[in-house]
């Protein structure tokens, strides 16, 4: 990487995304770790990849939120006419993804969708939406930590994508009908993301329309099971927003990332009241349920 991308030193490989190579490295002069997305261009089907690269940059760098990951600089190999490779380096977070690192107590997991939330908040209120929130895409470090990362599908508020993207189990509908986006949209992936959570379960989505690169078609899904269906241990208010955000239609759903917060708040401060008078009852002592909400 050195003779590609001089002034760092790879340290380890931390993983692959589409079309990527993720790894740690240092900057010589100063010592510091960033991490590094590195994309080749060897065909014309790769040149979504690259734009996404581009994307990540441009909306990366818009902000420094303590819940968005941060895009620090990006360099371009080129060839004779077009972009042959890109680096983009990043702020390194050294934790686990949410999907390895599921919280397995209430608080936390309430503590935790509020640092989600007030991320994807600055992002909006930046004018951009993330469109691929997932477990995958949340980072858990030391100190209680909370990055969502990867802004490589994000695109302007309202804007009207020319192909499917997102990820199946967590899209929305109007993503798959290429409607156009909102903050909503966001509220929706959270909404799924948090459902997966609780349940260890996706929510059954019902993806509209057909794209020819991913073959995505109707699929007709059951009435969804609730979350505190599953486990009846998680409140009811809780199990109620979740539904909310992933209703079909954006109209139907919490307004915004706020409305979200704030609610997630409330259940906090209820359920840590009731904790304060019941100290000794044990909830998500049955061995069956899916989840452990003692606080």
């Amino acid at each position: 990487m050195s003779d590609r991308l001089p002034g760092y030193r790879v340290l380890e490989t931390l993983g692959y995304g589409a079309h990527s190579k993720i790894s740690a490295a240092a900057e010589l002069i100063t010592g510091k770790r960033v991490a590094i997305k590195h994309v080749v261009r060897t065909s014309a089907e790769h040149d979504r990849f690259v734009e996404q690269v581009e994307t990540e940059y441009q909306v990366g760098s818009l902000f420094e939120h303590p819940n968005l990951r941060r895009s620090l600089h990006i360099h371009r190999v080129r060839g004779l006419l077009q972009v042959k490779e890109v680096y983009l380096i990043l702020e390194l977070i050294e934790g686990l993804s949410l999907d390895k690192a599921r919280p397995n107590r209430l608080n936390t997991f309430l503590t935790l969708f509020q640092k989600v939330a007030a991320g994807l908040q600055a992002l909006h209120d930046s004018g951009w939406v993330h469109t691929d929130l997932k477990p995958i895409n949340i980072m858990l470090a030391r100190k209680g930590v909370v990055k969502v990362i990867d802004f490589g599908q994000a695109c302007p508020i309202g804007h009207k994508k020319s192909r499917i993207q997102g990820t199946p189990d967590y899209i929305a509908p109007e993503q798959v009908r290429r409607l156009p986006i909102d903050v909503r949209t966001d509220v929706f992936n959270f909404g799924a993301t948090m459902y997966w959570v609780l349940t260890s379960e996706n929510y059954p989505t019902e993806i509209r329309g057909e794209d020819a690169r991913t073959g995505a078609k109707l699929t007709s899904a059951d009435r969804p099971l609730a979350p505190n269906e599953w486990n009846d241990k998680i409140p009811l208010a809780l199990s109620n927003l979740v539904m909310e955000c992933c209703r079909g239609n954006p109209g139907d759903r919490p307004a915004d990332m706020k409305q979200v917060s704030s609610r997630l708040a409330m259940i906090q401060k209820l359920w840590q009241k009731q904790r304060e008078t019941v100290r000794e009852q044990r909830l998500g002592s049955n061995p069956s349920s899916i989840i452990n909400l003692e606080s």
